[in-house]
C-alpha cells in the first residue's frame, strides 16, 4: 500500500520549534451511497489495496495533516496537509511530499476567452519546463514521458486559498463513501487565487530513469504529443520529452493540437499520425525506417510511404495563425528545433533555453 503525491502546505522551519497540535475535523460529512463507485474507484483497473485509505484528519509521520482531498489519478490519491512542524522523524507510509500547487495550465487556458495561452504567458511557461527538463535530463537523469497541460501546475502564492479550504472543510465536510474499514472522500476544489504563482512540472507517475531505457520499445506519452520514435515503435530516450514540448507549446498556442492521431471515424490511427508528420517534416530517414519493424506497415523497402492515410497538404506556415512575418518565422524556427524525426537532431533544453523567440519577452 502507498499514498503518493500527497500535498502539504510547507510553511518555512524554525529550528527547535515545538510541533502545533493537530487540528480537529468532524467526521459527519454526508455519506455517498456505498453500491456506487466514487473516484479513484471508476478508474480501470483500481485495486483497493494499491490505494492506502487516507482519512481527513490523520497525521503522517508525526507531522503531515491530512486537510482534505484535492484529487486523485491513476497511481495515487491527492491530499492537503498542513506542517504541524513536529521534529519526530519516526516512518509510517511511503509519500510523496511538496509544496501545495494550484490551477493547472490547462484551467488557466480555459479560463482565457480565447482558450489559448498568449505569447506572454506561453514563453514564461515554456522557460519553466525546459529548465525542469534540463535539471531532469542533465542532473537526476530522467525522462519524464508524460508532460501534458494538466502536468504543469502553479504554484501557491496567495496561501488564503489553502486556509479558506481548511475552514470549508471543518464548517462543511466532503461527502464520503464508507466501504468497510475503507473511506473514500469526494475531492474539494482550491479557491482561484489572487496571484498566480510560476509553472511547475508535476506528475512523475510515468517518468524513467534514463540509465534504465534498454534496447526495447515502450509505449509511453500522451497519443497526440507521442515522438516519431514511440509511434514507430522504437527504442527510445529522454529526447521524446523535446518533441512533447515542441507539440504542447503548439496546442496551447494555435488553439487545437499538431497530431490528432486518428481517423476520420475517430478511431487511433498510426497511419495518420505518420502521415501528418511527414507533411510537417517531410519523409523520415531511411535508416529510420530499416530499425523499424513496425514501419514497414507504412513505408516500402525504398522508403516510399505505403499508409493507408493520404499526406495531407499541410505545413506549420499554412497552420499557424497568431503571428504575422519576423515573429512568425522565429516561433516556427523554434518549434523545428523540437519537432525532428530524429532524437538527436532536436535541440536539448539547454540550448532551446537560449533561443531567440523565446527569449524575447
Amino acid at each position: 500500500m502507498r499514498v503518493q503525491n500527497l500535498v502539504h502546505r510547507l510553511k518555512q522551519a524554525v529550528f527547535g520549534r515545538a510541533p502545533s497540535p493537530p487540528r480537529k475535523f468532524p467526521q459527519t460529512g454526508p455519506l455517498l451511497e456505498p453500491n456506487n463507485k466514487v473516484e479513484e474507484e471508476r478508474l480501470r483497473g483500481y485495486i483497493p489495496e494499491h490505494f492506502y485509505s487516507v482519512k481527513i484528519g490523520e497525521v503522517f509521520h508525526s507531522r503531515y495533516q491530512v486537510v482534505g482531498k484535492l484529487g486523485y489519478g491513476g497511481h495515487s490519491t491527492v491530499w492537503l496537509c498542513r506542517d504541524l512542524q513536529s521534529v519526530d522523524k519516526k516512518y509510517s507510509y511511503q509519500c510523496l511530499v511538496h509544496p501545495p500547487l494550484a490551477m493547472s495550465i490547462c484551467e488557466l487556458r480555459n479560463r482565457i476567452i480565447e482558450k489559448v495561452l498568449p505569447a506572454d504567458l506561453l514563453k514564461p511557461t515554456l522557460i519553466h519546463i525546459l529548465l525542469a527538463l534540463d535539471f531532469l535530463h542533465t542532473e537526476a537523469k530522467v525522462t519524464h514521458t508524460d508532460i501534458q497541460e494538466n502536468d504543469v501546475m502553479l504554484s501557491v502564492e496567495d496561501e488564503s486559498i489553502l486556509s479558506e479550504f481548511e475552514e470549508a472543510e471543518k464548517s462543511s465536510p466532503s461527502p464520503r463513501k464508507i466501504d468497510g474499514d475503507r473511506v473514500i472522500y469526494s475531492s474539494r476544489d482550491l479557491g482561484i487565487p489572487k496571484v498566480h504563482g510560476r509553472p511547475i512540472l508535476a506528475d512523475f507517475g510515468e517518468a524513467r530513469f534514463i540509465s534504465t531505457l534498454g534496447k526495447q520499445w515502450e509505449d509511453v506519452q500522451p497519443l497526440v504529443y507521442r515522438a516519431p520514435e514511440v509511434v514507430l515503435q522504437m527504442p527510445w530516450n529522454e529526447k521524446i520529452d523535446i518533441w512533447n514540448v515542441g507539440t504542447l507549446a503548439w496546442a496551447l498556442f494555435e488553439r487545437k493540437p499538431l497530431f490528432y492521431a486518428r481517423d476520420s471515424n475517430g478511431n487511433i490511427s498510426d497511419s495518420h499520425h505518420l502521415a501528418r508528420m511527414i507533411a510537417i517534416m517531410g519523409m523520415p530517414p531511411k535508416d529510420m525506417i530499416r530499425n523499424s519493424e513496425y514501419a514497414t506497415k507504412f513505408f516500402d523497402s525504398k522508403g516510399n510511404w505505403i499508409g493507408t492515410a493520404e499526406i495531407p497538404c499541410v505545413s506549420l506556415e499554412k497552420l499557424e495563425s497568431n503571428l504575422r512575418d519576423t515573429q512568425q518565422r522565429l516561433f516556427i524556427s523554434f518549434m523545428r528545433k523540437m519537432l525532428q524525426w530524429q532524437p538527436e537532431n532536436r535541440a536539448s533544453a539547454k540550448e532551446l533555453l537560449g533561443d531567440p523567440w523565446l527569449k524575447a519577452i
